[in-house]
């Protein structure tokens, strides 16, 4: 392969036939599982045997068919080197999953020369896959559309998802997600990688999160910003090392989120 050449527009449904077989493996461990470790240091981080399982399908695949590209994976590190790179995570709300709750999926980034160039998630149990490049389409049982965000330019009138306010830390990050909860019109939590898929799809209009790896966000960044969205950290710059992560539907939303979070 020339790697020089490679064009990944050639390659989107054939990376989301591998993405979706990979993902729906972890179906046979849902509600059934058998084990749970913890690989926190600090704090309860759980992975299980569908983690495992779904990053090692998603490895051989595009080992497979892109031997010359690089891949980061939250359960087995790097692999490989080059412009182009593959993030992987396998199971992205692994709480949620592991308490039987549907809204977990698998995420898969392609970087090209560090730059997030496409995106994919898959929701097993929804059967939901967002694929995010020079559009966003979300394909379900009922078919592929297209998808765009919210209009919304105020933050009086935005909905608001984080996944658990605990990932704001005492003191000036709580203060700051603080003051955007009183300024907007909803906040609801939980969701994981799923909150931005309904960004994208417009029935929300901001995720606001904080603590998360590049393997969170990278697969997420192109699906949010296909789809019209914003997608920063605390400073207007891409996150792609994680850290504080901020996705809004539009520009305006973005700036007046942003002076919230941080004005104080």
């Amino acid at each position: 392969m020339d790697s020089s050449a490679f064009e990944i527009e050639d390659h989107l449904d054939e990376v989301t036939g591998l993405v979706r077989a990979a993902s729906d493996l972890s179906l046979q461990w849902y509600r059934v599982l058998d084990r749970i470790d913890d690989k926190g240091i600090t704090g309860f981080d759980p992975v299980t045997e569908a983690d495992r399982a779904v990053e090692a399908e998603l490895r051989r695949g595009l080992s497979d068919r892109f031997p010359d590209h690089a891949i980061l994976g939250e359960e087995f590190g790097s692999s490989g080197s080059g412009p182009f790179r593959w993030t992987i995570d396998p199971i992205d709300g692994t709480r949620a999953f592991i308490t039987g709750q549907p809204m977990w999926g698998t995420l898969l980034g392609f970087q090209d020369h560090g730059r997030p160039a496409a995106g994919w998630m898959h929701i097993p149990v929804l059967n939901e896959t967002f694929v995010g490049h020079r559009h966003c389409e979300l394909t379900t049982a009922e078919g592929t559309r297209r998808l765009s965000v919210s209009a919304t330019e105020k933050l009086s009138d935005a909905v608001v998802l984080c996944t658990h306010p605990s990932m704001f830390a005492p003191g000036p990050e709580a203060a700051g997600f603080d003051r955007v909860a009183a300024a907007v019109k909803m906040v609801r939590y939980a969701g994981d990688c799923l909150n931005y898929g309904l960004l994208a799809m417009g029935l929300v209009d901001s995720v606001i999160e904080n603590g998360l790896a590049s393997y969170d966000i990278v697969p997420l960044i192109p699906i949010v910003e296909a789809a019209g969205g914003v997608v920063t950290d605390l400073d207007g710059n891409p996150p792609l090392d994680g850290g504080f992560v901020v996705a809004s539907a539009t520009p305006a939303l973005h700036r007046q989120t942003l002076a919230a979070l941080t004005s104080g």
